[in-house]
Protein backbone atom coordinates (compact mmCIF):
# COMPACT_ATOMS: atom_id res chain seq x y z
CA UNK A 1 0.00 0.00 0.00
CA UNK A 2 2.68 2.56 0.55
CA UNK A 3 4.58 1.79 -2.77
CA UNK A 4 1.09 2.35 -4.13
CA UNK A 5 0.93 5.83 -2.30
CA UNK A 6 4.60 6.45 -3.40
CA UNK A 7 3.76 6.06 -7.21
CA UNK A 8 0.69 8.11 -7.16
CA UNK A 9 2.83 11.00 -5.59
CA UNK A 10 5.32 10.58 -7.88
CA UNK A 11 3.16 10.72 -10.98
CA UNK A 12 1.35 13.51 -9.71
CA UNK A 13 4.59 15.68 -9.09
CA UNK A 14 6.00 14.79 -12.21
CA UNK A 15 2.65 16.07 -13.84
CA UNK A 16 3.15 19.39 -11.86
CA UNK A 17 6.79 19.49 -12.82
CA UNK A 18 6.40 19.13 -16.71
CA UNK A 19 2.95 21.49 -16.31
CA UNK A 20 5.32 24.31 -14.77
CA UNK A 21 8.04 23.52 -17.11
CA UNK A 22 5.46 23.62 -19.83
CA UNK A 23 4.39 27.28 -18.98
CA UNK A 24 8.17 28.74 -18.74
CA UNK A 25 9.09 27.66 -22.35
CA UNK A 26 6.13 29.62 -24.04
CA UNK A 27 7.73 32.35 -26.03
CA UNK A 28 6.63 35.73 -26.07
CA UNK A 29 6.14 37.44 -29.19
CA UNK A 30 9.26 39.06 -29.33
CA UNK A 31 11.09 35.45 -28.82
CA UNK A 32 8.79 34.07 -31.68
CA UNK A 33 9.64 37.44 -34.01
CA UNK A 34 13.45 36.41 -33.98
CA UNK A 35 12.71 32.59 -34.50
CA UNK A 36 11.16 33.70 -37.61
CA UNK A 37 14.01 36.01 -38.59
CA UNK A 38 16.81 33.97 -37.48
CA UNK A 39 15.18 31.19 -39.90
CA UNK A 40 14.67 33.88 -42.92
CA UNK A 41 18.43 34.97 -42.37
CA UNK A 42 19.36 30.98 -42.18
CA UNK A 43 17.71 30.29 -44.98
CA UNK A 44 18.64 33.26 -47.32
CA UNK A 45 22.67 32.26 -46.37
CA UNK A 46 21.87 28.59 -47.44
CA UNK A 47 20.49 30.13 -51.02
CA UNK A 48 23.71 32.11 -51.21
CA UNK A 49 25.55 28.48 -50.32
CA UNK A 50 27.77 30.72 -47.97
CA UNK A 51 30.01 29.12 -45.34
CA UNK A 52 32.38 29.94 -42.56
CA UNK A 53 33.44 33.12 -42.10
CA UNK A 54 31.49 34.58 -45.18
CA UNK A 55 28.23 33.14 -43.42
CA UNK A 56 28.97 34.07 -39.51
CA UNK A 57 29.13 38.03 -41.41
CA UNK A 58 25.97 37.49 -43.35
CA UNK A 59 24.24 36.13 -40.68
CA UNK A 60 25.33 38.67 -38.46
CA UNK A 61 24.50 41.75 -40.26
CA UNK A 62 21.20 40.18 -41.36
CA UNK A 63 19.84 39.46 -38.01
CA UNK A 64 21.32 43.05 -36.92
CA UNK A 65 19.54 44.36 -39.01
CA UNK A 66 16.05 46.23 -38.42
CA UNK A 67 13.22 44.21 -38.86
CA UNK A 68 10.60 45.46 -41.21
CA UNK A 69 7.56 46.91 -39.80
CA UNK A 70 5.18 44.77 -38.18
CA UNK A 71 2.17 43.99 -40.21
CA UNK A 72 -1.53 43.87 -38.36
CA UNK A 73 -1.70 40.51 -39.43
CA UNK A 74 1.84 39.02 -37.50
CA UNK A 75 0.80 41.34 -34.54
CA UNK A 76 -2.45 39.11 -34.46
CA UNK A 77 -0.53 35.94 -34.97
CA UNK A 78 1.71 36.65 -31.88
CA UNK A 79 -0.94 37.90 -29.44
CA UNK A 80 -3.23 35.35 -30.21
CA UNK A 81 -0.63 33.20 -30.03
CA UNK A 82 0.69 34.63 -26.55
CA UNK A 83 -3.11 34.66 -25.12
CA UNK A 84 -3.79 30.58 -26.12
CA UNK A 85 -0.56 30.13 -24.35
CA UNK A 86 -1.80 31.97 -21.11
CA UNK A 87 -5.17 30.05 -21.58
CA UNK A 88 -6.99 32.98 -21.77
CA UNK A 89 -10.82 33.06 -22.31
CA UNK A 90 -14.27 35.31 -22.91
CA UNK A 91 -13.78 39.09 -21.96
CA UNK A 92 -10.16 38.69 -20.44
CA UNK A 93 -8.44 37.47 -23.52
CA UNK A 94 -10.81 40.04 -25.68
CA UNK A 95 -8.98 42.87 -22.96
CA UNK A 96 -5.53 41.02 -23.07
CA UNK A 97 -5.98 41.16 -27.40
CA UNK A 98 -6.89 44.76 -27.55
CA UNK A 99 -3.54 45.52 -25.18
CA UNK A 100 -1.71 43.23 -26.62
CA UNK A 101 -2.21 44.72 -30.61
CA UNK A 102 -1.49 48.28 -29.21
CA UNK A 103 1.26 47.66 -27.49
CA UNK A 104 3.56 48.92 -30.73
CA UNK A 105 1.30 51.37 -31.82
CA UNK A 106 3.35 54.12 -29.76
Amino acid sequence: MKTMIAVVALVFSAGAAFAADAEKKAASPAQLAQQEKMKSCNADAGKQELKGDERKKFMSECLGSKPAATTQQDKMKACNAEAGTKALKGDERKSFMSECLKADKK
